[in-house]
């Protein structure tokens, strides 16, 4: 159960964790925090996707490495068998970024989900919500990293021969095809050879931010030639909105286990590289 809704998460608030994991794009003169402290779902404790990265990367909020991600999680007051739902403030894009990652660092994936449409559907419908500070009691986590789940550069060059996986890009069309420029300075304009194109707020409801429906999703997924497959690869612009695409598949594929570059194009399209 990747996705819970808005109804759900109401009728089970007490039994489960809640994280707001707002985050908006550098463009967007918006902070995740700044809001949060405004207004937030009760109990709901704050996860930092800048600040929960890691320091030692030059690249813009890769995962943490194990130990830092135990403290972490340690200090939200997690326990690894919590039940957690993750929302955010903004296009649902950062909420599936905390969600894949909890699963990369081995939490059970029937223990973590995403509020579908996020806060704005909650507010909407005018559920409560508060500014009230969280209590947070430290806990102990222990994490089990699943190397498997994400990517490396030299993984993605290799299967660019080999072809072991498909790779998915979610950025915007024009990106992919690079007929528009980079946000990020340094990096050249195109995509990885060989990657399919499906931006991910195309499997996004415009209205509310749900996700499509499954039958739909399964549609678009069986243009690129996917159906069905686990050997998928989900890329971006950073390893931000690839996650919403893992998490639409993880719907139609029960199978499937999220798995991401988390480089991606903010790696790969380096110029000086």
């Amino acid at each position: 159960m990747s996705l819970v809704s808005t109804e759900w998460l109401e009728r089970n608030i007490s039994k489960v964790k809640i994280i707001d994991s707002s985050w908006h794009m550098p463009n967007i003169l918006r902070n995740g925090y700044e809001e949060y402290k405004r207004e937030h779902i009760k109990n709901a404790i704050f996860f930092d996707i800048d600040k929960f990265s890691n320091k030692k990367s030059d690249l813009p909020h890769m995962l943490p490495d194990k130990k830092d991600w135990e403290e972490i999680v340690s200090n939200l007051g997690i326990s690894n068998e919590d039940r957690i739902i993750v929302y955010d403030n903004s296009d649902v894009f950062s909420a599936c970024r905390c969600w894949y990652t909890f699963i990369f660092f081995g939490h059970k994936p029937n223990l973590i989900s995403v509020l579908d449409g996020g806060f704005q559907k909650w507010k909407k419908e005018n559920r409560k919500f508060t500014s009230e500070k969280t209590n947070i009691k430290k806990n102990i986590y222990v994490a089990n990293k699943l190397d498997k789940l994400v990517k490396n550069k030299d993984e993605i060059e290799d299967n660019i021969l080999k072809k072991k996986f498909k790779v998915v890009d979610a950025r915007s069309k024009n990106r992919f095809l690079g007929l528009e420029k980079e946000l990020r300075p340094g990096l050249r304009s195109g995509s990885i050879k060989n990657s399919h194109s499906l931006p991910f707020n195309e499997i996004i409801n415009k209205d509310d931010k749900t996700f499509l429906e499954k039958k739909i999703i399964k549609e678009k997924f069986a243009k690129l030639g996917i159906i069905e497959e686990n050997n998928v690869v989900f890329s971006c612009g950073s390893g931000i909105t690839a996650t919403v695409l893992s998490l639409a598949y993880s719907l139609i594929n029960d199978k499937y286990l999220p798995a991401i570059y988390d480089g991606s194009w903010a790696e790969y399209g380096m110029i000086n590289r």
